[in-house]
């Protein structure tokens, strides 16, 4: 059996975590590149300050601590939120991971359609708790 060799993967390089998270949406190549990347502007318009990450291959995004995570699998983009128990989601958006004590996320299929301002408030709400915690941990 012959096998093809593997490019290396975005985990692999020494790249910034931007351009690490550029090539992922390239490499996907389909409906979750371009959602990735949708997500991705929204994030950044809620907390313009917000820091791109790339941890466990895997893009991320904190400011002041992880605000979520943006995994890609076959048939789903999930946004995993880090504290997503602990934030108010009047708009319902989590619907994965609700037994958690301390993340909640939100699956994305296929022509999902996202509530743009409903995920923006919640993106900001994280991002705001991770504040008030950092601001709490100071002498």
């Amino acid at each position: 059996m012959r096998s093809t060799p593997r490019r290396p993967g975005p985990s692999l390089s020494a790249e910034s975590p931007a351009a690490l998270i550029d090539a992922k949406i390239k490499d996907l190549h389909d409906w979750r590149g371009a959602l990735l990347a949708r997500l991705r502007t929204l994030i950044k318009d809620a907390v313009p300050e917000v820091i791109e990450e790339w941890k466990w291959d895997t893009p991320v995004w904190s400011h002041h601590g992880i605000i979520c995570t943006g995994e890609t699998y076959k048939k789903v983009v999930k946004m995993t939120f880090a504290k997503g128990a602990s934030l108010p989601d009047p708009a319902h958006l989590f619907n994965s991971s609700l037994e958690g004590k301390v993340r909640r996320a939100i699956d994305f299929h296929e022509g999902a359609e996202i509530d743009d301002a409903a995920l923006k408030a919640l993106v900001r709400a994280a991002a705001a708790a991770n504040e008030t915690l950092t601001r709490g941990k100071r002498p």
